[in-house]
């Protein structure tokens, strides 16, 4: 399946909205709602939002919030967390709006210019915002000790913000340590993104398990193709060894982006079950955990 047979099987369905926004049932409001699993990582986007230019690549498919919260309630997935997704920049219209739309049923992370958005902050939590993204791949980065950095870092700390990151294993010493230095809850995307050769042996993958024991640091059990299956496999037990379930989340990907055709949403959160066996640990992992970091 590729993404245009992707678009077309979301349109077969009737999941595709039609409304400007796609906000059409956009979550299945659940004011109120028990947490009984979260998927603390997913994009949503369509073709009429103002991408930004020099972007990596261009969708050629729509993947709006309800057609999200179909995938939800066909996983038996109470709640999920928008992660902004890099072609749209600094603009958070769109998942705000969507938060707006939800019902209680999503929360979100923002991107945000340090030089230009601290007086934004304070809004975007107002609005269901819990925390910013960095996506550094490709990307220098930052002195988060310096200027607009630092005020960046303080405000998150002021506001009980999480700091998410998602970058090459290899390069997660250079910014995390800082941040845990600064006092700041730190998230790490798709289990720290060990390099494929590498795997769990990747010097990266280690620093990050020693950070367990600063109760600072989140891992996201989520995209193992962003490594390889193998890679997260052997990863999951050496997480759990280092943070415990309190401290790792699932999340979906989806809509999978550069894999679609590839993943399988029911599929993914499979793999959870083998990674967390035991049952009550994986409640945590999926409910307790997600519910109190994201504010639910």
């Amino acid at each position: 399946m590729n993404r245009r047979n992707f678009n077309l099987g979301l349109l077969a369905a009737g999941l595709a909205a039609a409304a400007p926004l796609g906000l059409a049932g956009c979550a299945g409001g659940r004011a109120g709602a028990r947490v009984t699993a979260v998927d603390t990582h997913a994009h949503v986007f369509h073709r009429g939002l103002p991408f930004v230019p020099g972007r990596r690549y261009t969708p050629d498919y729509d993947a709006p919030p309800d057609a999200f919260a179909a995938v939800l309630d066909a996983n038996a997935m109470s709640h999920g967390v928008i992660i902004p997704i890099s072609i749209l920049g600094t603009n958070n219209d769109y998942t705000v709006a969507c938060i707006r739309e939800s019902g209680g049923r999503l929360r979100g992370l923002a991107v945000v210019d340090p030089e230009q958005d601290l007086a934004k902050l304070d809004g975007l939590a107002a609005a269901g915002i819990v925390g910013i993204r960095l996506n550094l791949i490709g990307k220098p980065v930052p002195d988060v000790g310096q200027g607009a950095w630092r005020e960046l870092v303080a405000a998150c700390r002021r506001l009980d913000w999480q700091i998410e990151v998602y970058d090459d294993a290899g390069r997660l010493p250079a910014l995390l340590t800082p941040l845990v230095d600064a006092g700041v809850k730190v998230v790490v995307d798709h289990f720290g993104k060990p390099a494929p050769k590498l795997g769990v042996q990747d010097p990266g993958f280690r620093y990050l398990l020693g950070l367990g024991r600063t109760g600072q640091v989140w891992v996201k059990l989520s995209a193992p193709y962003r490594s390889s299956n193998e890679t997260a496999a052997a990863a999951a037990p050496m997480l759990r060894q280092a943070f415990g379930p309190e401290r790792l989340l699932w999340g979906s990907d989806w809509p999978h982006t550069g894999f679609e055709g590839k993943a399988r949403y029911a599929a993914l959160r499979a793999q959870l079950d083998s990674w967390i066996p035991d049952p009550d640990e994986r409640r945590i992992v999926l409910a307790d955990t997600p519910a109190k970091l994201f504010r639910f």
